[in-house]
């Protein structure tokens, strides 16, 4: 069974940083692996993707510039480096997994993990 822990949330100021970490037990090194975030009040939404060579990536233009998803030496973490953060990137970050492909949709994604809270102040 595919367990997914994130770690790394916190409160930052407005143009801060934070990387947040997605810690995968089961056989993950090939999975495709992306982080999606749901702020009060709205529906979840995708941010970032890693396919499970690592080769491809997708990112929402919201982030585009300013994060970044890689996968760890240890293939069954993967990152998500958040740059100059916004008051609007506040939301509960969700780690996810797939065995087979690469989406940009919730439901393509068969395990979850419990979310990081992450705050941006202005």
């Amino acid at each position: 069974q595919v367990q997914l822990v994130e770690s790394g949330g916190g409160l930052v100021q407005a143009g801060g940083s934070l990387r947040l970490a997605c810690a995968a037990s089961g056989r993950t090194t090939t999975y495709a692996m992306a982080w999606f975030r749901q702020a009060p009040g709205k529906e979840r939404e995708f941010v970032a993707a890693i396919s499970g060579s690592g080769r491809t990536t997708y990112y929402a233009d919201s982030v585009k510039g300013r994060f970044i998803i890689s996968r760890g030496n240890v293939k069954n973490t993967v990152y998500l480096q958040m740059n100059s953060l916004k008051p609007e990137d506040t939301a509960v970050y969700y780690c996810a997994a797939d065995a087979l492909n690469i989406g940009t949709m919730s439901r393509e994604y068969d395990y979850w993990g419990q979310g990081t809270q992450v705050t941006v102040s202005s």
